[in-house]
């Protein structure tokens, strides 16, 4: 049986539903949002990548390698962008959350709080993680305060670590959060979306 199994989670109007097929039309708009592809430090697919975007993850999850979500605003029903468990190391108690990206019109919302809020949650406290880290290009300085303001701490830089969409290779920023340090950091990101959610 896989460590993280599927699951619906839900706060705020905001839900993460396992990524399926289904979700192709909704993706392929959040993503045009922004035209957040052209973006060179985002893995975000273009419109007629959408599907084999999808076809991946679900490979990925049959492997145990990731678990995809789609984001959905409750009262529309609309694909607010997409957002995983990555990375997943069962024997050591250990997931990554990744491959997150939201429609430009989400952004700067309670929605990226939300839904860190729900998978942090998850693996804390339902899946008994011990540790929960995030990665990010070393030019994607938004990426890295998002993740400084959720509380994790930068764990160093790896160099040379992999390839960009453009070709070119990046350092990647890693991050982690231990179990110990989750009870603080969700009070303040409790009280962070209290004040601008």
């Amino acid at each position: 049986m896989s460590f993280v199994t599927p699951v619906t989670l839900r706060d705020l109007g905001v839900r993460l539903e396992p990524l399926e097929l289904a979700h192709e039309p909704g993706l392929a708009a959040a993503a045009a949002d922004g035209e957040l592809w052209r973006l060179r430090i985002t893995s975000v697919p273009e419109p007629d990548q959408t599907r084999a975007y999808i076809e991946s993850a679900l490979q990925m999850r049959a492997e145990g390698h990731r678990f995809a979500f789609a984001v959905i605003a409750e009262s529309s029903g609309r694909v607010l962008g997409s957002t995983s468990y990555h990375d997943i190391l069962p024997a050591v108690k250990r997931v990554e959350i990744g491959y997150t990206w939201y429609a430009k019109s989400a952004q700067r919302t309670h929605v990226n709080t939300t839904c860190k809020l729900l998978m942090m949650g998850h693996a804390f406290d339902t899946l008994g993680c011990h540790v929960v880290g995030w990665r990010t290009d070393n030019f994607n300085f938004a990426s890295q305060q998002a993740i400084e303001r959720l509380g994790a701490r930068k764990d160093g830089v790896i160099r040379g670590h992999a390839l960009r969409r453009d070709g070119t290779i990046r350092d990647t920023v890693m991050y982690s959060m231990r179990a110990g340090e989750w009870p603080e950091a969700r009070a303040q990101l409790l009280y962070l979306r209290g004040r601008h959610g």
